[in-house]
């Protein structure tokens, strides 16, 4: 039979990952890193004055964004409903508010990530009941207003929940419950005299629940990024770590290894 010789010496290293995996790394780095850099730049915050997100037509209302600001530049990028409104001031101030005001306001600053948004009702009657909080933790305060239509004087003002009064005053006080129960879970609505008439506000469900544990234990676990990142390179590192034993077993093991010369043969 044929026999062929030849010398072969090894210069190139035994890698640890192949060319792919080298890809697969690289791309997985990128994205980590833009995901880190996202996290470490802080959201800005929407903060509404007042307080209240469901307000009466002919209200003002006040949008503050809580961010960070570069050296002497303050201004401010405001999105109503998904459209870059013209303000570029920190506060974006309403007058009187009208019924299109209606909507998901954002903002960004200089130094901050895009803000969640934060969600204005406009509604239109005589009395409407404001509440901080419609889904309120066990232990929490509640706070209950009965707002008139251009703080129009109101009377005997009473507030109802599930249809039973609960707080009834010759003039128009907030109705404050300071440590929340399961039991104050309801239907709420507020009712009082404006002239001569009786008025009444819409119904407002108040849900009061045990404090979330899901946050707390959420915590103690990596990003969803990271701990993919974790597994695919996890892997890799295995399966290349037991090619690379693999070859080099098979290599030592054969008779024609000898000083990294290889011999190639054909068979009879």
């Amino acid at each position: 039979g044929q026999r062929w010789a030849g010398e072969f010496k090894y210069h190139t290293p035994v890698t640890l990952f192949s060319a792919a995996d080298q890809y697969l790394f690289y791309s997985f780095f990128l994205t980590v890193s833009a995901d880190t850099q996202t996290a470490d730049l802080s959201k800005a915050v929407v903060l509404l004055d007042p307080q209240w997100n469901h307000v009466l037509t002919n209200d003002r209302v006040t949008l503050k964004c809580q961010g960070d600001y570069p050296v002497e530049d303050n201004s401010t990028k405001w999105w109503h409903n998904g459209t870059l409104i013209s303000s570029q001031t920190p506060s974006y101030f309403i007058a009187d508010v009208k019924v299109q005001d209606s909507g998901e306001y954002k903002c960004q600053t200089g130094l901050s990530a895009l803000s969640d948004p934060v969600k204005l009702e406009v509604h239109v009657g005589w009395l409407l009941l404001q509440v901080a909080q419609r889904v309120v933790n066990v232990g929490k305060p509640i706070r209950l207003k009965c707002h008139s239509w251009k703080k129009t004087p109101v009377a005997k003002v009473q507030y109802f929940r599930n249809g039973r009064g609960k707080k009834y005053s010759h003039g128009n006080s907030d109705f404050h419950i300071p440590e929340a129960k399961l039991e104050h879970s309801g239907s709420y609505f507020c009712r009082g005299i404006i002239g001569s008439k009786n008025e009444s506000s819409e119904s407002v469900q108040i849900t009061v629940q045990a404090p979330e544990t899901l946050q707390t234990v959420s915590s103690f676990f990596l990003p969803w990024h990271q701990i993919t990142f974790c597994l695919v390179m996890g892997v890799l590192f295995a399966v290349d770590t037991g090619l690379y034993f693999s070859v080099r077993r098979h290599l030592q093991s054969s008779e024609e290894w000898r000083d990294g010369k290889v011999t190639w043969s054909k068979g009879p």
